[in-house]
């Protein structure tokens, strides 16, 4: 047999009307599941995470607040978003924003996506996942006050206004950050950047939780909370596994890194609990996972393991540092009522991330990724290989586009903010949030009594942006 023949295929394996031969079944399959272990991060997790971590009398208004997005940004993405965000562009010579259309053509959805050998309906779906849980990540910020009906607004124009354009500008092929070589493996900066300066932004125009609550907002179910968090955790695999677009060692090299950054994080965070105020706190350890999550994601497949370790020593102790020391002693940061600290679990660590990616990442894998080679270098390796200028031009565009993230977010979260003002109250009103989800939905979580008032020693003062408020730089805690 020459070396030019082949075996035959299996016939499970042979091109046909429903299996054209450009698809691989392969890769189809596991950007299907890697898509809907990213969609059980928002449903269920964000939901049971953020219903247990509030107050009882909160955790309908929040679990429906997350639940109410997934489903409008489905609509809204299969309507006009994901062409907005990967389509053709707006306007040619103006980079950063594509061409709104509809992705509901069986025509168009049955052929081959820009990227990847699987079809334009699983790309769709994909990225869907992706633009859901930003969303979901920005109500964080506003739990336990927002008028649910500016909810119900706020959703589809930022999603408009906002995502589609970090989104199109560095992922889409003809986005201007895209083609200057902005490393975002799989949404450091569109994901996380954005959500945490929009919700931290948002929140400042909301306006703050009524005093009761931010002075006493107890978890109404830690172990519901824990159980939303894993989730959160484990579907990971699919946030970052499923960038590549491919079945390939870059996947599971991501994958890996991923969990190594997030328990590393997760550890270090605790460990500095341990040290300042001598005990282990659960609500601790998932902020230091979730700083972990967030910072490695735009590097996970472009950096070696010992990388991913460091950047979890990185993203378990800077945001603990901004959120524990520097959130405290900030005028600004205690006068916005940011619910569950997105600012410093979603928005730093992903500027971390993000910079941390300029340093580390490794030419080989790059190449890996983008199948470039030589055009994306990490200032490390860019000292190593004698291209300093690489690695320095790098680490520029990182923070390039960190500026250009926090502006965008900024500018249109606040105008979104005034519109909706004109049309309804941004806020709740001071009674309906001293009632809180009987009086927004007429409906209640728990049939029991009480708030968790018996919570009294819980030294992160029951909810994660006040938990700051509550410690000393020094390393004593007030008591409640």
């Amino acid at each position: 047999m020459s070396n030019s023949t082949y075996p035959p295929l299996p016939s499970n394996l042979l091109p046909d009307a429903a299996n054209p031969d450009w698809m691989n079944k392969a890769d189809n399959a596991w950007q299907l599941t890697a898509a809907t272990l990213v969609g059980l991060q928002s449903v269920p997790g964000l939901i049971i995470l953020y219903g247990g971590a509030v107050k009882k009398k909160w955790a309908v208004n929040s679990a429906f607040m997350a639940l109410y997005a997934f489903a409008c940004v489905l609509v809204c993405w299969v309507g006009w978003g994901y062409h907005m965000s990967f389509g053709e562009t707006l306007i040619n010579g103006v980079p950063f924003w594509g061409r709104a259309d509809v992705a509901l053509n069986q025509k168009y959805l049955l052929e081959r996506a820009f990227s990847g050998k699987f079809p334009n309906a699983t790309m769709v779906y994909f990225q869907f996942v992706f633009a859901a849980i930003t969303l979901i990540l920005i109500a964080g910020a506003l739990l336990g006050r927002m008028n649910f009906y500016a909810w119900m607004l706020f959703v589809p124009l930022w999603l408009t206004f906002s995502y589609t354009i970090g989104a199109f500008s560095i992922w889409s092929p003809n986005g201007f950050l895209f083609k200057k070589g902005l490393i975002d493996y799989s949404g450091g900066f569109v994901i996380h950047l954005s959500s945490g300066v929009a919700g931290f932004t948002a929140a400042y125009w909301v306006g703050p939780r009524s005093n009761k609550d931010r002075e006493r907002f107890p978890p109404n179910n830690i172990l519901l909370m824990l159980t939303g968090a894993g989730l959160l955790w484990m579907g990971w695999t699919g946030f970052n596994g499923g960038d590549p677009y491919v079945v390939s060692v870059d996947a599971s090299l991501a994958v890996l890194n991923t969990h190594v950054c997030t328990a590393t994080s997760l550890l270090t965070w605790l460990m500095l609990d341990l040290i300042f105020f001598r005990k282990p706190s659960v609500i601790g350890a998932v902020q230091g996972m979730i700083t972990g999550l967030v910072c490695i994601t735009p590097a996970a497949g472009v950096v070696q393991g010992w990388a991913a370790i460091l950047m979890g020593l990185f993203s378990g102790s800077i945001p603990w540092f901004t959120m524990m020391v520097v959130h405290k002693k900030s005028m600004l940061l205690q006068k916005v009522d940011d619910t569950m600290a997105v600012l410093h679990t979603h928005a730093i660590a992903g500027a971390l991330g993000g910079i941390l990616t300029g340093l580390f990442a490794h030419p080989r894998l790059c190449f890996l990724f983008t199948t470039s080679y030589g055009q994306y270098v990490g200032l490390f390796y860019g000292f190593k290989m004698g291209a300093v200028h690489t690695g320095f031009r790098q680490l520029g565009i990182q923070l390039l586009g960190i500026f250009y993230v926090v502006v965008l977010n900024v500018v249109v979260t606040s105008l979104i903010c005034v519109l909706i003002q004109f049309i309804v109250p941004l806020r709740m009103s001071d009674e309906d949030m001293e009632i809180g989800d009987e009086a927004a939905h007429g409906e209640e979580a728990y049939a029991i009594w009480g708030q968790g008032e018996k919570l009294e020693n819980s030294r992160y003062g029951y909810d994660i942006e006040s938990s700051a408020k509550s410690r000393h730089a020094a390393g004593q805690i007030e008591m409640a």
